[in-house]
């Protein structure tokens, strides 16, 4: 998938708004304005989303395009090195997952005043 592609997919997701917070350098995309997703725009071919720790370890030994996550908490966070060489399903699972996990963590009243 490429860049414009992942940000099309992103904004999909219920509730879904992109914004740039850390200046040109990366787009963040949120739920309710928590994030799960970081498109590091200065290296285009990289982004990073949040993952269950197991499975962020489990992914970091499997594939050597996802390392832990460039200046986020590392045991949360997957970066993904080389966004246009990966099947699209596989980046699709990965941001629904991350997704996933931000809003089964907000709380109650958002997730109940709105069906995802």
């Amino acid at each position: 998938m490429n860049i414009e592609q992942i940000r099309e997919y992103c904004l999909q997701k219920s509730f879904a708004s992109e914004s740039m917070p850390f200046g040109d350098s990366a787009l963040v995309f949120k739920v309710h304005d928590k994030m799960f997703g970081l498109l590091i725009l200065k290296h285009p071919n990289r982004m990073n989303l949040k993952c269950d720790p197991e499975k962020a370890i489990q992914l970091r030994e499997i594939y050597d395009f996802v390392i832990p996550g460039y200046h986020m908490n590392k045991r949360h966070w997957n970066t993904i090195t080389s966004l246009d060489n990966i099947p699209s399903q596989l980046m699709i699972q990965w941001i629904d997952h991350s997704y996933q996990l931000v809003w089964d963590k907000l709380p109650k009243i958002k997730q109940s005043s709105h069906e995802k």
